[in-house]
């Protein structure tokens, strides 16, 4: 062989164990892409379960306002459709005017009492939510923003 052929052939024989090496290199970053893609899609779909959770933790907080808040209301009628029945029939049937006096301020003090209690229990019922909000569902807020994608849940020991 002459050496005319034998250069040629080296530097074809290098040429492909370059290219050999290239797609080697080539196939170990797209794995290396795809294991990437795949912690950041993970990353992603965990902050976006802890947003969903605290969503639903505000919601079950809102809901349960309403329901007392609901509730209330509904008590509220009710008491005051029994008191007024009461207070209408002791009006209609008493036959001493001065015990309908009596009765008719009687029922001035029950009416402004118990809408104190209810408004009571609004504003309680409000301010609970707020503290809640600010405790429990602010705490979560800072929690969710100061952790980093990929970061465990699992408690540090200390050791």
């Amino acid at each position: 062989m002459s050496t005319s052929l034998i250069i040629p052939a080296i530097l074809l024989l290098a040429s492909l164990i370059a290219l050999g090496f290239t797609l080697s290199q080539l196939q170990a970053s797209r794995r290396q892409l795809r294991i990437l893609n795949a912690r950041r899609i993970a990353a992603q779909s965990d902050i976006q379960k802890r947003r969903m959770e605290l969503e639903e933790v505000r919601n079950r907080a809102k809901l349960l306002e309403d329901t007392v808040s609901g509730g209330t209301s509904a008590v509220e009628k009710v008491h005051r459709a029994i008191s007024s029945t009461t207070f209408g029939l002791i009006d209609l049937f008493s036959r001493d005017e001065e015990f309908r006096q009596s009765a008719r301020k009687a029922r001035e003090t029950h009416d402004q009492t118990s809408k104190t209690v209810y408004k009571t229990v609004r504003t309680t019922n409000k301010a609970l939510h707020i503290l809640a909000d600010t405790l429990i569902i602010g705490k979560a807020e800072k929690q969710l923003a100061s952790k980093k994608p990929g970061a465990s849940d699992a408690p540090k020991t200390g050791k």
